[in-house]
């Protein structure tokens, strides 16, 4: 609402000027100016407007350029502190034939907190620990301090005597993966640890147990294995620690252990018998009524599917599916399984809802993509909320991307389309590889998309990507298996090599896929390019070729115009080319892709920090319903 409004001078020629007093008694205050720019008119191929900044008369930045309905912001690098009063200049350059434009304009007062910052050692540790699990909240700053606005899950001591330390940390249900961090062991005063509800694998680390102020440890629904420290048990036997580890399937105390491994008496073998004609009592069960479906009844009757879905998600009749769509009035996308329609919920949230046929297996896809999507929550990845099964009726309720898919993104064209500067681009790639790096590693068991491709990853507003469509998606139920033999499915351009050749699925074939789709953000190609009326060519074949000439400049997508850091361009083709060899095991895994991004990002940024004297924010995507041409004058 803010940016959709602007000031600019009356005149074409005129430059734009405003000053700020200082207060005698703000003499010694230090404050940042903030001010934020985009273009709110869609200009002609002959209009431009560019202009340079200046702040009492001292050049800061310049010649910028506003981008169409992309919020950018500038802010000063340095407080500002000493003058009676500031003027700051926008000043037209001669090759503008717009004069300057300023949509939004903020000063920032530095506040200084005379608290001691968090202990040194404890500060250390809670950064490496947010490094190890990248974890999703919004921990900025000083973790303690100030003490209002202290990092969440996170509690601290304020001793007047010492710094701050951290402790107590809750991170229960925050999609940790992998080793407990060896940097919780330096949290010398922690008191309450709670790890539950997570994906942590690997041993109890002994390390724990030095923690000597720790009363409260949490461990349960991970998949911990072996046994707990002798040291943490005897702690809680004595009443000094509380200790939960249940739901971990393969973790177990020392007594269990000698229990589940050394006495086989005969009241576990009778009880154990039970069990067993208890389960094939009901398997012969579930055998007749499969056995007695109808051919062509749904996977799944009434009672089945309020056991599969739970009740996590919601369920909605077919009448509420046709009001929420005003009778399927708006189609945003069709697929092989069924069409995909606009709509909106009773408290007018909008939706995709993705309707499916009754031919092609659409029943099964359902089932599949419904079956997956409850399972994981990542914001790459789009949300599931709710679901149709009404007679043959099948739906899925989706969260509505606003921004259409990255095909459509990377292929429009006209002046009122909005090209993807390099940072955008490298953002979109991070965000997909995320998502999948969290298929692979983040969900007990891996799931295996099997159709990333451009036409699968949804854009919102803010230029955020979420991958979408799991209905080919499989799940890796046996870890230690290398690959998953199955029928050859995916998208011409996408399809892993060796997967078409010999069925063997795994999670390199995903890393294939994300490469063509890093190549076609880079070149602004599609995944098969045509070169003439007849002849047509892989992306991964075209860019290899180019690389073999030489020929690196023309790789680059020449809308870009040359805006980006050629090493930063460089790295990235680097990193499609190791993701799309047709031998899997020479490909590198979606975690180390997402280190390798992280670094092209890093690439990226540092010429412009380098080059800019004054801070560029990451811009923000401008809905056009909001966009208006500048009120003020």
């Amino acid at each position: 609402m803010v940016m959709s409004t602007a000031v600019s001078p009356l005149s074409a020629n005129d430059n734009l000027n405003f000053s700020f007093p200082m207060n005698d008694t703000d003499s010694g205050l230090q404050f940042y100016v903030y001010m934020h720019f985009a273009e709110l008119q869609l200009l002609d191929s002959n209009q431009l407007r560019e202009f340079t900044l200046s702040l009492n008369g001292a050049f800061l930045d310049g010649p910028f350029s506003p981008m169409y309905q992309v919020a950018r912001t500038l802010s000063s690098p340095s407080p500002l502190t000493g003058k009676d009063n500031y003027t700051i200049a926008l000043y037209k350059t001669t090759n503008s034939t717009l004069p300057p434009i300023l949509n939004a304009f903020e000063i920032h007062s530095v506040k200084q907190h005379l608290e001691s910052a968090t202990n040194r050692q404890d500060f250390d540790s809670i950064m490496n620990i947010k490094a190890t699990y990248r974890v999703k909240r919004n921990w900025m700053g000083d973790p303690c301090l100030p003490k209002a606005y202290s990092w969440d899950g996170l509690n601290c001591s304020y001793d007047s005597s010492y710094p701050p330390t951290i402790t107590s940390l809750n991170l229960s249900s925050s999609g940790l993966s992998g080793e407990i961090a060896p940097s919780l062991g330096n949290l010398t005063s922690i008191v309450s640890l709670d790890l539950s509800r997570n994906n942590l694998t690997g041993a109890v680390p002994d390390f724990l147990a030095n923690l000597s102020s720790l009363t409260f440890l949490n461990l349960r629904s991970n998949q911990f294995t072996g046994s707990i420290p002798s040291v943490l048990l005897e702690r809680s036997h004595n009443g000094l620690l509380t200790l939960s580890f249940g739901e971990n399937l393969e973790l177990c105390s020392s007594d269990s252990c000698k229990k589940k491994h050394r006495h086989f008496n005969i009241p576990v073998i009778i009880g154990v018998s039970v069990v067993a004609v208890l389960v094939s009592f009901t398997m012969m069960i579930v055998c007749h009524k499969f056995r007695g479906r109808r051919q062509g009844e749904p996977a799944f009757n009434a009672s089945e599917e309020d056991s599969l879905f739970f009740s996590r998600n919601r369920r909605f009749t077919y009448t509420e599916i046709m009001h929420m769509t005003n009778n399927f009035q708006r189609v945003i996308g069709r697929g092989g399984f069924g069409t995909v329609y606009h709509g909106h919920m009773e408290d007018g949230t909008q939706v995709a809802i993705k309707l499916f046929s009754q031919i092609h297996h659409g029943t099964n896809v359902f089932q599949t993509e419904a079956q997956l999507l409850m399972r994981f929550h990542h914001k790459n990845l789009v949300h599931f909320l709710g679901y149709c099964a009404e007679g043959n009726n099948k739906a899925l309720i989706l969260e509505y991307i606003v921004g259409g898919n990255l095909a459509n993104l990377l292929s429009a064209k006209g002046d009122d389309t909005i090209v993807l500067n390099w940072d955008q681009r490298l953002r979109i790639a991070m965000d997909v590889a995320q998502g999948l790096e969290y298929l692979h590693t983040g969900c007990k068991p891996p799931i295996i998309h099997r159709d990333v491709k451009a036409a699968n990853i949804l854009i919102n507003e803010r230029l955020e990507a979420k991958i979408a469509d799991f209905g080919l998606s499989k799940a890796f139920l046996d870890e230690e298996l290398t690959h998953i033999s199955t029928d050859v499915k995916g998208t011409q351009g996408y399809l892993d090599p060796e997967y078409f050749i010999s069925n063997n699925l795994n999670e390199k074939s995903d890393v294939y896929s994300f490469g063509v789709v890093l190549l076609e953000l880079i070149t602004g190609k599609t995944a098969i390019t045509r070169l003439t009326n007849s002849e047509r060519i892989t992306i991964v074949k075209w860019v290899t070729d180019m690389i073999g000439r030489g020929d690196i400049r023309n790789i680059v997508d020449p809308r870009l115009g040359g805006h980006c850091d050629v090493n930063s361009v460089w790295k990235a083709i680097e990193i499609a080319i190791a993701c799309t060899p047709p031998i899997a095991i020479q490909r590198p895994s979606m975690s180390d892709v997402v280190m390798e991004l992280k670094e092209c990002l890093q690439v990226d940024i540092a010429p412009e920090e380098n080059r800019m004297s004054m801070k560029i924010e990451e811009p923000e995507i401008l809905s056009s319903d909001s966009m208006s041409y500048p009120s003020a004058r």
